[in-house]
């Protein structure tokens, strides 16, 4: 004999949520909106579901971790932005997500899917990468002991010659000047 409460938990869990409904229903206008003319609602449409699908992912992340910046700019080319770096946007047929990096050498594709559980599988490994490069950035390598300077070689001071052997050959030389000076004098005046 089947027990009433199991038949109501069972019930209750066959019938879909409103959050599920919500996605179906968003889906499907985003199907739709694929073939008419609206391509860039559907774009935004679909990084929504995408988004939506991120949310359990971005729920464990600690609060106290600020890298990520999980947004959508609704631009000429709409993108889910994951952090600064990485980002999410549709391939040509609209129908594609693309989670792309740009790096100092370009832009790299890291996933490419149809598939929302594929990209969110691609994101969550994003992530994690990402939280291990954090925690080996915030670990304190020790510093090495400074290592004592090099000694300083060894100058011998410049030898002095007498002072007054200076001062005598500037006396001489000026002496020699004042009397070339006196001589030139006495040569215009004759």
């Amino acid at each position: 004999m089947s027990d009433p409460q199991n038949t109501g938990s069972e019930a209750r869990e066959l019938r879909p949520t409103l959050r599920e409904a919500l996605r179906r229903a968003r889906i499907e206008a985003a199907d739709r909106s694929g073939v008419v003319v609206e391509l860039r609602d559907a774009e935004v449409a679909r990084l929504e579901i995408l988004n939506d699908a991120l949310d359990p992912l971005f729920a464990q992340v600690p609060d106290k971790v600020d890298l990520f910046d999980r947004g959508i700019s609704q631009g000429e080319t709409p993108r889910l932005w994951i952090d600064v770096v990485a980002h999410i946007l549709m391939g040509r047929d609209k129908r594609i997500y693309r989670f792309v990096q740009d790096t100092r050498f370009g832009r790299i594709v890291l996933a490419e899917s149809h598939d929302v559980p594929a990209i969110v599988d691609a994101v969550t490994d994003y992530v994690a990468r990402r939280l291990i490069e954090r925690e080996h950035a915030m670990v304190a390598t020790p510093m090495p002991a400074p290592e004592p300077p090099p000694p300083l070689p060894v100058v011998a001071p410049p030898r002095r010659r007498g002072r007054w052997g200076m001062f005598v050959l500037g006396f001489i030389m000026g002496a020699l000047a004042l009397l070339a000076l006196a001589w030139f004098a006495s040569v215009k005046n004759l």
